[in-house]
């Protein structure tokens, strides 16, 4: 049987700090995801890495006394170890954009936009925000500070840049939109993103000036610029699959060729997903596709939008509001298991979604503690005592309906579709007694605890795309009827 491909992606976080708790959301879940598409047949590649070029990353590089690429090589490496911390897939594959192969294609790309004729020279003047790596206009701004990095004075470029003709995009985009209904997930993002298009595009600046700016792959045939961080930065999606390489249509023109085509496999033939938060919808769902357009290869299949973690009652996150939760402190207190079950559970799968310790403890409390883990000690107990092996397990189990939420990229509900599952058989238990019932008719009450068994089995399985550690350790207790000899999650106090 030949497999079907499934390309995921995240965004690249830069690496001028620790991953906060956005990225930890968008990263476990598109690893659901990758996990889920594996366990329905699907060939995956599932991409992400790390973003190495810009401003702040020189500025934050030089504030500490290091070499640039001893500062990003650092922070790649703490990357490598939050990604562990978050339960990612062993088989992840890294794309950094200081990688020789990702600066090649990003310098490829560039020729080709330009050889298509979408790329200009001109000088300009525009407010620009550093954290945020990009132009912003008045009404993006407040008390000259960009409102989504308030504290941060909005910065002034005045030079000679060259520019991508975005403008020249709006009725190309808006027709791919219309012919590609679910292309941005949930639909209300979809509708920003047209309504923006509507509005007209601008062009915008793809080069700094390498003498104020040094840091960043340079300008083909212009060692006096570098390209805008954004622009290098997207072709990422593409580089990761040895993109030109392997690109049919340049293979064909006697430009590259490889021994593995991913570009075809995964991009081409496959369907191109990427994640992203909100703040990201712009680049992703418009920006790109328009390069994308430009160079002429094909466009991402979707784009799914999450919203933001926020403080309680909505606030954003800061630390001088004190508000900030790091995943870190989550992982190294409650395990990373927790963290993806609230992360995945109680967070809404499109909208901005608050992150207390006082509402993360309650729901580790009552959906892990008291539900999950209390149910599997009681249905292993009664297994231990009273069954002499463990019953046989069917190969086979119908998860068409399970599998089939994941579909709609609602990973909230995937969650809520397990723990009904878990709260029924709860029920259950209470309502059949089975604990009295086999010290009564014992061949009766073995049937029962067998029935149970099979039920918590088919539970385990589902959480292997969300709880990767939870569905192991539970396969292994009911394979080998053992209850469990410490809680799988001790109730916290």
């Amino acid at each position: 049987m030949t497999k079907n491909s499934f390309y995921i992606t995240t965004t690249l976080p830069y690496v001028n700090a620790p991953l906060h708790m956005g990225h930890a959301l968008e990263l476990i879940r598109a690893d659901a995801i990758a996990r889920c598409k594996k366990l329905y047949g699907f060939d995956v590649y599932f991409n992400t890495g790390t973003d190495e070029h810009g401003i702040k990353i020189y500025e934050k590089a030089k504030e500490q006394n290091l070499d640039v690429q001893d500062f990003v090589d650092q922070g790649f490496e703490t990357f490598k170890k939050q990604l562990k911390m978050f339960g990612m897939s062993d088989d992840v594959h890294f794309v950094r954009t200081t990688d020789k192969h990702h600066i090649e294609s990003a310098q490829y790309f560039w020729k080709l936009v330009e050889k298509n004729g979408f790329i200009y020279k001109k000088n300009y003047e525009t407010k620009y925000c550093k954290s945020c790596e990009s132009e912003k206009t008045d009404s993006e701004l407040e008390n000259d500070e960009c409102k989504e990095h308030l504290g941060v004075k909005i910065s002034v470029i005045n030079e000679e840049n060259y520019f991508f003709k975005y403008s020249s995009f709006q009725d190309k985009l808006l027709n791919f939109y219309e012919k590609n209904p679910n292309f941005i997930i949930p639909d209300f993002r979809f509708n920003e993103i047209k309504t923006f298009v509507k509005n007209g595009l601008q062009d915008f600046s793809i080069s700094r000036l390498k003498a104020k700016m040094p840091w960043g792959i340079e300008v083909p045939g212009d060692s006096e610029h570098v390209m805008y961080v954004w622009f290098d930065a997207l072709v990422n999606y593409i580089s990761t699959l040895g993109w030109p390489e392997n690109s049919p249509r340049l293979v064909e023109e006697g430009v590259g060729g490889g021994d593995e085509n991913l570009f075809e496999k995964f991009w081409v033939n496959g369907t191109p997903t990427q994640y992203c938060g909100k703040d990201n919808t712009r680049f992703q769902g418009a920006m790109w596709q328009a390069m994308l357009f430009a160079a002429d290869v094909p466009n991402s299949h979707q784009i799914i939008v999450d919203g933001f973690i926020t403080g309680e009652g909505g606030i954003k996150m800061s630390k001088s509001l004190g508000n900030v939760v790091d995943p870190r402190d989550i992982v190294d207190e409650y395990g990373v298991e927790a963290l993806r079950y609230f992360l995945l559970k109680e967070v809404s799968s499109f909208e901005d979604s608050p992150f207390t310790i006082e509402r993360f403890k309650d729901s580790y409390n009552s959906g892990l503690a008291n539900g999950l883990g209390n149910l599997s000690s009681r249905i292993l107990t009664l297994s231990e005592k009273y069954l002499e092996k463990c019953p046989e397990i069917p190969e086979v189990t119908d998860f068409t309906e399970y599998f089939k939420i994941y579909e709609e990229f609602d990973l909230k509900k995937v969650m809520d579709y397990i723990w009904d599952k878990i709260q029924n058989l709860d029920k259950k238990i209470q309502e059949t007694q089975p604990f009295k019932v086999v010290k009564i008719d014992e061949e009766k009450g073995r049937e029962m605890i067998k029935e149970l068994i099979l039920e918590l089995y088919t539970i385990a399985r589902m959480l292997n795309p969300v709880m990767p550690e939870t569905n192991e350790k539970l396969k292994k207790l009911i394979r080998e009827n053992k209850k469990p000899e410490a809680p799988l999650f001790l109730r916290k106090e």
